[in-house]
């Protein structure tokens, strides 16, 4: 195999690597595979790249825009996977690992790119929460926005998932309309650029939307500013590293860390050993040490098992881990692949004489282990280790030591109280997981230590026929947790493409506030439309358009037809003395549906037209009674516009309902979708 020469893209070149490149080995034969880094970078360019043309053009784009765009990549880059899958081995990664890797990063663009057109909206302003409303009679409100940074979000990645790693900053960086600067860890860069090249090649992108550094970084760090992220994943050492950089401090440069973290999993005192939940706690644990061989920053590192289980447990787990099989990760009889480097195997195996010392070996000699289809003294290969720690109040190690490789300890805890101490003791994790039946064990747990977990994860007979597994970060849940784990949650949802974005407090008219995010709020001016809106076509339709239909007269004869044609007889609405004696109501008065009811049929234009579905609606109010002998009428206010297909858009409709004096009687959001002229 020719030595691979691994380029950067810098300020929308490819760049070699030079005489300033460092070697790359094989995982599994040792053999030097690629040189990667540059001698010299010039960071001031990479910054003005992204600055003057990537973040620009992104910021020029919708959120639904960029959303069809994060959609478009993913699917292209799933065409090539089998050559993303292949080079993987070579970290050391089974076609199971590559999978974890290379799908689970596509897999997270598309559910950014879903979010993208489900939750935010087809405009360049994000709308943070309700309005709030600042003065007595409603002329001054306050409203919180999202606007994209104007800077350029630096992500510097681990070497253990060098795709996913990649595409699950990038997706909500992207989508929030920020520019990147990719480094990714030296070690496995090389199967990084290769998934690099294949989106640059794609064309789907802006130019400066993305770069990448193989290699250092310079002093890039060092030009960064206030509207500029870092986004880090990486040992806590190095975290400390990095956002000690004055630089940082003195500008307010915003810092996110993921980092290593002691994650635990716990079964509950309701298991017995011929129980679901002990089956699921082993193969979880088995899964979670031998999956890419341990090194994952999710994986489990401490086991905790009622006392009278802690035997059991650890033969069940070693039974499990004596058949996994370790080789070349090309093969399909393999279980578990190597270690990413030499340099990991070194540490890990310190870091587990370190926690040995402590424990007993129950499973996992590293010197005498077999591995098919490649030299374990020349590839980075470590047999699965299990420990059992018989005191783990005493110990100090087993809670303050990670072994980023296949390297578990089991110990026991008193009850559940105790079970939650030691959890603590982690001194904040990613996640911990607790295999239990029983919801008030789960209760609490959470009460004890969620405070010290980004992610609580309870699996049981009843959900783990779906459920994920301990170690899996998703695109839609907070990825990150307090402490030792950094501080930081990456991914969430959109409050993952926060982070690249600038909260802002807004302040006006309602005019003023509905002119700048585009939607409707109540107060703002109301045109009344020429024609009916229902008329009228997704273009033709504008935000404030309303119409105005009634009155109708709401009669006795009608709330009791009602009544006894629905079934709904609440005595609010059929017997006058007990309606009375309610402290809501003056009497009998009419049903909150009858009421939505007859708005309905004030508003609606019966004939065919744009107006194809009536989709549901949100936040329904009532707001005053309305009793036999009053008057409705209705106001039917477009509030915003989202397009949705080629051939229609949805419509939020702000509706009014009013009685004879001109209160409020019901308000709701109403949903409609219409076509296009």
């Amino acid at each position: 195999m020719d030595l691979i020469n691994v380029n950067s893209y810098l300020a929308g070149h490819w760049t070699p690597a030079d005489a300033g490149a460092r070697a790359i080995f094989s995982a599994v034969t040792g053999d030097k595979l690629a040189l990667a880094g540059q001698d010299a970078i010039d960071t001031q360019a990479m910054l003005d790249h992204a600055r003057l043309k990537g973040g620009p053009a992104l910021r020029a784009m919708s959120f639904h825009d960029r959303a069809r765009m994060l959609k478009a990549l993913a699917l292209e880059l799933g065409k090539f996977k089998d050559e993303l899958y292949a080079l993987s081995h070579t970290t050391g990664a089974t076609l199971a690992d590559g999978k974890i890797d290379i799908d689970g990063g596509i897999g997270t663009m598309l559910v950014y790119a879903s979010k993208g057109r489900r939750e935010m909206p087809d405009r360049h302003i994000y709308v943070d929460g309700d309005l709030e409303m600042l003065s007595r009679a409603g002329t001054f409100v306050g409203q919180h926005i999202a606007t994209p940074l104007q800077g350029v979000a630096v992500h510097i990645n681990a070497f253990n998932f060098p795709v996913w790693g990649m595409l699950e900053k990038l997706a909500p960086t992207l989508l929030a309309g920020m520019p990147a600067i990719i480094k990714p860890a030296t070690a496995t860069c090389h199967v990084t650029e290769q998934c690099f090249r294949r989106m640059i090649e794609s064309g789907l992108l802006p130019e400066g939307a993305v770069q990448l550094v193989a290699g250092g970084l310079g002093n890039l760090l060092n030009r960064l500013d206030y509207q500029d992220v870092v986004s880090f994943t990486g040992s806590a050492q190095t975290a400390l590293m990095l956002r000690s950089n004055p630089h940082l401090l003195e500008n307010s440069v915003r810092f996110i860390a993921e980092q290593d973290s002691l994650n635990a999993s716990v079964l509950g005192p309701d298991a017995t050993p011929d129980s679901p939940e002990f089956d699921i706690l082993v193969k979880e644990a088995v899964r979670e040490m031998t999956a890419k061989a341990g090194q994952k920053c999710t994986a489990i590192r401490r086991i905790m098992v009622p006392e009278a289980l802690l035997g059991p447990v650890g033969d069940a787990i070693a039974a499990k881990l004596a058949t996994i099989r370790i080789g070349d990760p090309a093969l399909e009889t393999t279980r578990m692949g190597a270690l990413a480097s030499s340099a990991q195997k070194s540490d890990v195996l310190d870091k587990a004489r370190q926690i040995s010392a402590e424990c007993r070996i129950l499973s996992g000699n590293p010197e005498t282990f077999e591995v098919d289809g490649a030299d374990k003294t020349k590839g980075a290969f470590v047999a699965p280790m299990l420990l059992a720690c018989d005191d783990p109040d005493a110990a100090q190690a087993v809670h303050a030591v990670e072994a980023f490789g296949p390297v578990a300890t089991l110990m026991p805890y008193r009850d559940l109280a105790h079970a939650g101490e030691l959890l603590n003791r982690g001194r904040g994790s990613l996640v911990a997981s607790l295999i239990t039946h029983d919801p008030a064990a789960a209760r609490t747990i959470a009460l004890s230590s969620a405070a010290s977990h980004g992610r609580l994860y309870v699996n049981n007979r009843d959900s783990a026929g779906e459920a994920t597994g301990h170690g899996s970060p998703l695109p839609h849940m907070v990825h990150g947790g307090p402490g030792r784990a950094g501080g930081g949650e990456e991914l969430g949802g959109i409050r993952g493409v926060m982070h690249y974005m600038q909260r802002t407090a807004i302040q006006g008219s309602p005019d003023i506030i509905s002119g700048i995010t585009g939607t409707w709020i109540k107060g703002a001016a109301k045109p009344k439309s020429a024609s009916h809106p229902f008329t009228r076509s997704f273009e033709e339709l504008a935000i404030g358009d309303t119409i105005e239909a009634g009155p109708r007269t709401v009669t006795l004869e009608d709330i009791e037809h009602f009544a006894h044609f629905t079934g709904d007889t609440f005595y609010a609405h059929m017997d006058e003395a007990a309606a009375k004696a309610n402290p809501f109501f003056p009497g009998r008065v009419a049903h909150g549906y009858l009421l939505l009811s007859f708005a309905a049929g004030l508003f609606v234009e019966p004939a065919p037209g744009p107006v194809l579905a009536n989709t549901g609606l949100d936040g329904l109010k009532f707001m005053k009674p309305v009793s036999p002998g009053d008057a409705i009428s209705v106001e039917l206010t477009v509030k915003r516009k989202t397009r949705r297909t080629d051939e229609y858009g949805e419509v939020r409709w702000h509706v009014a309902v009013l009685n004879q004096d001109g209160d409020d009687v019901a308000e709701y959001e109403l949903h409609t979708m219409n076509a296009y002229a």
